[in-house]
């Protein structure tokens, strides 16, 4: 069965609900046990790759009308959560002991 909601703003986009609640974790549980040598280099790349995605959805849901600029919106979108992807997975590998595997693999 089809959802039919209309969505009238980007808040009601399931994918940013959900990319929103993961930014907040990786901001509260992972970034600040992270030691203190990535303070300003892995942390702070973590932090605007966790935040991109949801402002290119806000930011994108204006043109969602102008199927290649919605299109070009989701593309980064996808691309920066791609790039989080990857910082977690140093995280993972490099930095296990500072934090919890578990939360990266979420």
């Amino acid at each position: 069965m089809e959802d039919k909601r209309i969505i009238k703003s980007f808040l009601g986009l399931d994918v940013y609900k959900n990319l929103f609640d993961l930014m907040r974790v990786v901001m509260a549980k992972l970034i600040p046990r992270l030691p203190k040598e990535e303070k300003y280099d892995l942390a702070d790349q973590m932090r605007r790759a966790c935040k991109a995605p949801t402002a290119l959805l806000a930011e994108g849901f204006a043109k969602r009308r102008q199927k290649k600029q919605w299109s070009k919106y989701l593309d980064d979108c996808v691309g920066e959560c791609y790039e989080m992807m990857n910082h977690l997975a140093i995280v993972k590998s490099v930095y296990h002991k500072y934090c919890n595997p578990d939360s990266c693999q979420n």
